[in-house]
């Protein structure tokens, strides 16, 4: 399926894509950048359901600390020394 964007930045959804994901006026929906693909996805329960547990057993701070310390570790290893 094709859609033109608007000059305000808008797109029409087909109504077969309307009816098959319950897409109504006022329904939110998440957009997100995906693998050079813009994702549209209706925020629904079926949605917030999957995302449950997301977050569970884990300190998501420090993971990414400790993440961004490995990396920052590989490119210290990458960077030619300088000559005192």
């Amino acid at each position: 399926m094709e859609a033109k964007v608007s000059s305000k930045g808008q797109i029409v959804i087909p109504v077969k894509l309307r009816r098959k994901y319950s897409l109504k006026k006022g329904t939110r929906v998440h957009l997100a950048e995906q693998n050079g693909s813009i994702v549209l996805q209706p925020v629904n329960r079926a949605m917030i359901r999957s995302l449950r547990g997301m977050f569970r057993g884990g300190n998501l701070l420090g993971s990414l600390e400790a993440e961004r310390a490995r990396e920052r570790d590989r490119e210290d290893a990458l960077r030619p020394r300088r000559a005192r």
